[in-house]
């Protein structure tokens, strides 16, 4: 075995972070089982996709973890702090900034998102111009602090953190830089949205930024619509409706994408048909040291609400390779915690480990008393 193949992780004891993301965190509006548009009243969660793998590895593994961030300084920015100290997620590397009393300068974001149900999908809808995340710039972060005095084992971020602004993806560089020069292993979840690229610039804009950053990453994550909307990688045998997800032509991508990128070490992705909002099948592939791993998959996956349910198979991946489980626990690890995450609302996971275990081996949902 090669070792440029294997994912070299520091020791935990060396370390004060099992992993670091760097991206947005924002509130999320819910209005329940109606609609946004004609809804009375919204319950509030936090969200985010590179905070949610943060808090999933804390909440539900138990891993040290923190988030760097920027959040205006107001009384929503101070509900999004209070909201993530019930996550437990560090927040020593958030950057707090002044704010002008109107949001004309910096505001905090917020995502709108009713779940769906049966033939009606899920729908959001982004308020999050002007934030203070997507503000940040190269060289107000210490990233030699972060990953070297205090030793993050993991970086993560993503596709979303990168969208938000024309310095978003520079940041990210000189994170994913500063990583690789400090022996960090970093990952990276595409996560594409169309309704955050489509004004900068579409699926172009979102190819040119992702296959950049690409060079610098060694795990990276992705659903079927990422590896081709945010890399530019075809999928053989998928139509537009995503309909009848065949792994095998995952496992053809993948190859192409490893032969381009010779420096990811691991790729993962998920697959999901969406029969109807409320029915979907699930699974998972992982590709590690030439080898190809796939999920035991969840056909029919009852959904509550499907927000967040990628981020939480990253973080139970991610989970598996930090605690050298092998890439066959970590991908079905990763699967039984994503699947877990959506049968309850919110973006972020309400599973404890013992469930995951459960699912993982094949358990129902017989009472637990």
């Amino acid at each position: 075995m090669s070792e440029s193949t294997s994912l070299k992780i520091r020791k935990k004891e060396e370390s004060k972070w099992d992993l670091v993301s760097l991206g947005e965190v924002m509130l999320r509006l819910d209005p329940g089982d109606v609609r946004v548009a004609t809804t009375r009243q919204f319950q509030v969660w936090e969200g985010g996709g590179e905070y949610n793998v943060a808090r999933g590895l804390r909440r539900c593994f138990g891993l040290k973890t923190a988030i760097v961030t920027a959040l205006a300084d107001n009384p929503v920015g101070r509900l999004v702090e209070d909201l993530m100290n019930q996550g437990g997620v560090d927040q020593s590397h958030v950057k707090w900034v002044k704010y002008d009393g109107v949001g004309r300068t910096v505001r905090n974001g917020l995502n709108f998102t009713e779940r769906g149900f049966g033939v009606r999908a899920a729908l959001g809808c982004s308020d999050r111009g002007n934030t203070a995340v997507s503000q940040l710039k190269p060289g107000q972060i210490d990233w030699d602090e972060i990953f070297g005095k205090e030793g993050a084992r993991w970086f993560h971020t993503g596709g979303i953190f990168c969208a938000l602004s024309e310095t978003t993806p520079e940041v990210c560089k000189e994170a994913l830089v500063a990583a690789r020069k400090h022996g960090v292993i970093t990952s990276y979840d595409l996560n594409y949205r169309d309704s955050l690229w489509k004004s900068i610039g579409g699926k172009a804009k979102a190819t040119e930024v992702n296959r950049d950053l690409a060079q610098y990453v060694d795990v990276m994550i992705g659903n079927e619509e990422d590896f081709t909307a945010a890399l530019g990688f075809e999928i053989e045998g998928v139509g537009d409706d995503l309909g009848e997800l065949d792994s095998a032509n995952f496992r053809k991508m993948i190859e192409k994408a490893v032969a381009t990128y010779p420096n990811f070490k691991a790729v993962a992705t998920t697959l999901r048909h969406a029969k109807t909002a409320s029915v979907n099948d699930w699974g998972a592939v992982c590709y590690y040291e030439g080898q190809f791993h796939e999920a035991r998959p969840m056909p029919d996956l009852e959904i509550f609400d499907r927000v967040g349910g990628g981020d939480s198979f990253a973080s139970g991946l991610i989970y598996g390779f930090l605690n050298e489980k092998g890439a066959d626990w970590a991908v079905n690890c990763g699967c039984a915690h994503g699947a877990l995450a959506m049968t309850t609302p919110g973006d972020t996971t309400m599973a404890t480990f013992d469930e995951v275990q459960r699912v993982m081996k094949g358990g129902g949902a017989r009472v637990q008393r």
